[in-house]
């Protein structure tokens, strides 16, 4: 069977709703609260790839914080950003799940997303 993780913020209704899902289909998820441990620059390179998406398209533009860092705006790399992001997690979109065994990811929005990497 796959190991799953989940990037999670329980206070968000789409991380609880994501997890949930996940949990009827009988996946045992490796539970991440990202904002009390916030993946390092490296990890949210790998994620990125595994998500097959640009950094900057993984995060919360809406976000306050989003906006204060000016990162509509950034010309950096792709490591630089992920630095940021690395120190500033809130701006990371969320839920993220991550099937270890095939490097693929989903952003749990909607939740039903998630399914295609069972």
């Amino acid at each position: 069977m796959s190991e799953f993780t989940i990037y999670h913020n329980p206070r968000c209704s789409k991380s609880r709703q994501t997890l949930a899902l996940l949990e009827e289909h009988g996946v045992q998820v490796n539970i991440v609260e990202y904002l009390k441990t916030p993946p390092s620059a490296t990890t949210l390179l790998a994620l990125s790839k595994a998500l097959a998406i640009p950094l900057a398209d993984m995060l919360r533009t809406k976000e306050d914080e989003y906006k204060a860092l000016g990162l509509k705006t950034f010309s950096g790399s792709k490591r630089e950003l992920a630095e940021i992001v690395a120190q500033h997690p809130k701006v990371l979109e969320r839920p993220i799940v991550l099937n270890e065994d095939r490097q693929h990811a989903r952003i749990g929005r909607p939740p039903e997303s998630v399914l295609e990497l069972l």
